[in-house]
């Protein structure tokens, strides 16, 4: 009898993340099923890995990861404003490795999408059956004149969690109160579009608590709008103070807020028409796709690598699923997938129930995407967003009834929101932030 019954995988996947039920009785065989190789050990890499064997475990499933320890972004600020230690937000992959999976460390060199190899810097030659796409963002630092990797180290861009959550959080503790924070948000598609936000609240939540009160935090932005931005300005405004001569200023990009040009050694950041000198200069530059999936020929002239609704495969070749960050679902401006940890798992539980089913002869079950985004903007100050989409004529469809945001306060309808509210957010975060790590590496 073929234990991989058809009703019984769709009822399974439909269940999700609930590990215990979706496990499907491997068959004794010489050979693997199918070999499915996993490019990056995010929280779209791991997840896809660990369900692909959860699913089926008759299929061989290896993840190719340079990192031996994995860094959360979601919850790094934190580590910017000292809340937490970069280490509470690390996780390595013994128990991804337990379930099965290969693991191997290494960073992948090539693939090639008709022999369907991969090929690794340490030698190796891998043949996949199923590629899973997972390589998270690289920066265009070219996209900022006076900007490079070297200049990095000077001028931390911070939106890789690691070494230069670490040297952010320093640069901000050497600066004299009085000081000059300046955040540079580059154009969308950005990877967690509240992030650089929610960075310039924790900055002055620092500030406000660590002795600098005359501190000012200028975020210059390429963009005309932001991801909650009715929250993240009451939050503001109530915490710190919000607007010129405040502690937080926003600038958008109709008012010159876009930054093109950098000077290292002065720190200054040069918009079109003025300059802004800073004490500590965090700049956020343009980003794609890994590089790896550039070099495949899955990303399109803008960087991103483009999907089929139904199953997260590539748009341009075969059997090779991009997840997470490095695609792009939807239609800019209004209905694009946001890059998030949630979104990341979400899709990649997509591919892995797609892929599951291929190798089994089953058509792909029917997929809903679920994002859920937490910002901290303060103590016991929290807020989210949920965006659930579902796939109709082969598009992907922003369900606005499903998702929603938390509330505001409306001064036209005079109402307020109670402030428990946000303070049950910020702990409603944290148990999200456990379970999602548990749900992609445990």
């Amino acid at each position: 009898m073929n234990p991989f019954d058809r009703r019984s995988f769709i009822k399974a996947l439909a269940a999700a993340p609930a590990a215990s039920v979706l496990s499907v009785p491997a068959q004794a065989q010489a050979k693997p099923k199918a070999r499915v190789v996993v490019i990056g050990g995010g929280f779209g890499g791991s997840t896809a890995a660990k369900y692909v064997k959860m699913l089926d475990p008759a299929i061989e499933v290896t993840m190719i990861e340079p990192n031996k320890i994995y860094t959360s972004c979601p919850l790094s600020n934190e580590v910017i404003s000292g809340h937490r230690s970069i280490e509470s937000l690390q996780t390595g992959y013994d128990k991804i490795a337990a379930r099965g999976v290969n693991v191997m460390h290494d960073l992948v060199e090539a693939v090639d999408p008709v022999k369907k190899t991969v090929k690794t810097k340490g030698g190796k030659t891998l043949s996949y059956d199923a590629l899973v796409m997972s390589p998270g963002i690289d920066f265009k630092y070219d996209s900022v004149e006076g900007y490079d990797e070297k200049v990095a180290e000077v001028i931390p861009h911070a939106y890789k969690a690691g070494p230069q959550t670490v040297l952010l959080k320093k640069q901000l503790e050497a600066m004299p109160d009085g000081g000059v924070f300046i955040i540079s948000v580059p154009p969308r598609p950005i990877r967690c579009p509240p992030g650089p936000y929610e960075r310039a609240a924790q900055v002055a939540w620092y500030c406000k608590t660590h002795g600098k009160p005359k501190a000012k935090v200028l975020i210059l932005d390429a963009n005309d709008s932001h991801s909650k931005q009715a929250l993240f300005r009451q939050a503001w405004r109530e915490l710190y103070g919000y607007g010129k001569g405040q502690m937080i200023e926003w600038v958008p990009a109709a008012e010159d807020g876009k930054v093109v040009r950098v000077d290292a050694k002065t720190r200054t950041a040069y918009t079109s028409f003025g300059e802004h000198k800073a004490d500590v200069l965090n700049l956020i530059p343009l980003h794609h796709a890994g590089h790896i999936a550039i070099r495949t020929g899955l990303a399109n002239p803008r960087g991103w690598c483009e999907v089929v609704p139904m199953t997260m495969e590539s748009a341009v070749h075969k059997d090779i699923y991009p997840v997470g960050d490095a695609c792009i679902a939807g239609e800019l401006p209004v209905y694009d997938m946001p890059k998030s940890a949630h979104m990341a798992n979400t899709q990649a539980k997509v591919a892995a129930g797609a892929i599951v089913a291929k190798v089994n002869g089953l058509p792909p079950p029917t997929p809903w995407y679920v994002n859920t985004c937490y910002s901290l903007a303060g103590e016991n100050y929290g807020f989210s967003v949920v965006h659930i989409y579902r796939v109709e004529n082969n598009k992907f469809v922003y369900i606005t009834a499903a998702g929603g945001v938390s509330p505001a306060d409306d001064a036209a309808k005079g109402t307020k929101v109670p402030r428990i509210q946000y303070a049950l957010e910020a702990q409603y975060m944290q148990g999200w932030w456990r379970n999602i790590m548990a749900d992609a590496f445990a």
